[in-house]
Parts: structure tokens; sequence; C-alpha cells
């Protein structure tokens, strides 16, 4: 009598759960010393850590916010972006990065990304600039920096602030210098799936001008600079201490983790040696990336039919594999971004990758043996597609 062999195990996409082995210990302790100190908002925690963040990102100072998409927002409110403005930021991003530009009242002007690094094109930039232009949103994409200098340089000569969307690259290096030291300010998100992330929503604005973190911390408290007297219109987006020690146990793991994450892109790299069909990640040469993702594209080649990325997804999945697709429509072909007026065809390399791009696992804890697993299926997989759609190719013999 012969049994069914045991299924292999899962293999997520991301599993916080591996993490919290490392640290739930002493993150215990720390929430618990929280809950019995009874300072739960904007406390010696918060403080510790805007400290330590702005310290790691090479700035004067850190300000603390619910979220990251809090900060987006202040940050354009700090810099006075509103009704009549323009912003110029890439459309193949999470939807938070306009969102906030559109929500501060300013218009989100679209400009397309480079095909090897999926960040905003700096040669494209110049020719989006009108005398409504006011800032920049370069974004760091997957953990790998925008190419800034040459953003920075445009914003100088027409005067415009550049606000650097960090959410997935804290901790990551352009030409030796940290995200979050490049623009006037950067964007900080905390959510749980990032690299550093906290244990709910929590954010951060990191900057070194002494008048824009002092405006940030009046708008995140209700535009109070004394409690109860407010000098202008502002918000609750006030960090809570339990999320503030949650971070603060994982910020001396940052470098570690980010590390391992470069150790599993080399395995990935490694195991894709052979494989043209799958277009690897391209770090830039003066970049220091830290793979928040991994992501590739799939590319039949030269007279090849395309294969379909959701069916590669839907084929892992049934191997027991986690995949992500981030983002399946670039943001001026989402309906909340309709009243732009962009239309499809208008940034063809955004279009494209929302169409071809496939994430795979990727977090610190994943083994040598998991992600082989996962580059042999996968390999199997679009192989098998590819030899496929080359027999569906082929014409029928009429015979004799």
């Amino acid at each position: 009598m012969s049994f069914p062999k045991d299924k292999p195990q899962q293999i997520s996409v991301l599993d916080l759960k591996e993490q919290y082995k490392q640290v739930g210990a002493q993150i215990e302790e720390s929430v618990l010393a929280v809950l019995r100190s009874g300072n739960y908002i904007l406390g010696q925690n918060v403080a510790r850590l805007e400290e330590a963040v702005a310290q790691l990102c090479g700035a004067k100072y850190a300000v603390a916010v619910a979220n990251g998409t809090d900060a987006l927002i202040l940050a354009l409110w700090a810099a006075n972006i509103g009704p009549g403005d323009e912003v110029i930021t890439p459309p193949f991003t999470f939807a938070a990065t306009a969102e906030a530009i559109a929500l501060r009242g300013a218009r989100a002007v679209f400009v397309d990304v480079d095909p090897a690094t999926f960040n905003l094109d700096p040669s494209l930039v110049e020719a989006a600039i009108t005398p409504r232009t006011k800032a920049i949103i370069p974004v760091h994409l997957y953990g790998q920096p925008a190419d800034m200098d040459p953003i920075l340089a445009i914003a100088d000569r027409w005067g415009l602030k550049v606000i650097e969307d960090n959410a997935q690259a804290i901790g990551a290096t352009y030409k030796g210098r940290p995200t979050g030291s490049l623009g006037d300010m950067s964007c900080i998100s905390f959510y749980p799936t990032k690299n550093l992330g906290a244990a709910g929503d929590a954010g951060m604005v990191v900057t070194s001008d002494d008048a824009l973190s002092q405006r940030l911390k009046v708008l995140r408290a209700h535009g109070c600079r004394k409690r109860y007297y407010h000098d202008e219109l502002g918000v609750n987006s006030r960090l809570d201490e339990i999320q503030a020690a949650v971070l603060l146990v994982k910020l001396p793991h940052l470098s570690a983790w980010n590390e391992r994450r470069n150790q599993v892109a080399r395995w990935y790299a490694r195991a894709f040696k052979n494989s043209p069909q799958i277009v690897l990640p391209q770090p830039m040469l003066h970049t220091g990336h830290v793979f928040h993702q991994y992501t590739i594209r799939i590319d039949g080649g030269p007279g090849c039919s395309p294969v379909s990325r959701d069916e590669v997804m839907s084929q892992l999945s049934l191997r027991g594999i986690g995949s992500m697709c981030y983002y399946p429509v670039p943001l001026h072909l989402q309906t909340a971004f309709s009243a732009l007026g962009y239309r499809r065809g208008d940034f063809p390399v955004s279009e494209m990758l929302a169409r071809d791009v496939l994430s795979l696992p990727m977090y610190p804890e994943l083994t040598e043996e998991q992600v082989n697993r996962v580059a042999s299926n996968l390999n199997d997989i679009v192989s098998s597609r590819l030899a496929a759609g080359a027999m569906a190719e082929i014409p029928l013999s009429t015979g004799m």
C-alpha cells in the first residue's frame, strides 16, 4: 500500500512570523513597559526613535507621524503646496504617492519611469515642468534609490522642492549617501511589511531644514505650537508609543536584515543565470539596493508570445509558492485619477511594467534551499508556457 507524499512547505511572498521569532520576546517586554508607563502618545520612545531614524538617514530632524501616507501629505503641506500647484511623480508606484498630492488639492503630473530601474526617468522630468510646478516626488521603488543627482540638479535650476518617497528603501544608499538625506524632505512608511515594520501603521518625515521640521511638528498636532493654542489648522497624526517601542527593538537589526535581503537577491540571480526569459532587477552601480521586493519581468524573447504574468502567479500558487504583482494598474489608468485626463499609451514603460512585473518571495529569513525551489519552479513554469506557445503557433500540415 502506498501513501501520498507530504506536500512541500508553503513559501510565502512574506512571512512576518519568522521575523517575530527573533525579536518577539524583546518586543513583548518593550510593549508591556509602555502599557505600564501610562504614557502612550509622543513620549520617550517616539523621541528616541526620531533621533535614531534621523541619524540613520543622515538628516538633522525626524518627525514621527501616524503612517506613511500622512508623511507625504504633511511634507507637501509643510512645503505650502496646495490648490493650483503641480507636483511631478511617476505613475508606477503605490497610489499613496499621488493620492497625497491630490488630497492637498494639487495636481499630480506623471513622468514615465526607466525600464531598467523602475524609477522616475530623469531625462523626462524637465519637459513636464510648467510655471505651476512646485515639487518633484521621486520614489525609491522596491528598495532601489532613484537616480537623484540629475533630479536634484533640475530642481535646483527651477527652484523646486524635492520630497523623497522613501517608503520602501530605508537603509538604502545613493553614491554613499543614505536615502532620506538627498531631498528637502523624505517620507518613510513603517507599515508592517516594510524592511523596518511596526506592528501597525507608523510613518516619519525626515529633513535637515529647521523651519520645515518645526512646521511638521505643528501640523501633526492640530496646528499647535503650545497646547490648546492653535496657530493654524492641522491634523491628528501623532505616533503612539507602542509602535515606537516595536520599531526601536527592530531598528538595530535593520542593517543585517537588509544585507540578508541582498544575499537572497544574489541567490536568485545565480539561480536564474541560465534563464534569459527572466529579466532580473538591475541595481545601479552607485546605489545600495535594499530589496524591499525582488521584482522580475518575464520576457519570451524576440518573436515569442508574451508569457502571462497572472498565469505564472497562478501556477506558482498551485506549487505552494507565493508571489505578488506590485502594481497591476499604473496610476494614470486608475479610476481615482481619471480626472487628470491621462490615457492608455501616455506612459508606455509604466504600462509595460504593470503588465509584466512579478515579485517573488523576499524576506531575510528565506533559506538558499527555498530560493532554489522558487527559481526551479518558476523556470519550469515559464519554459513550459513558452513551449506551449511555440507549439500553438506551428501551422497544421494540410497533408497530400
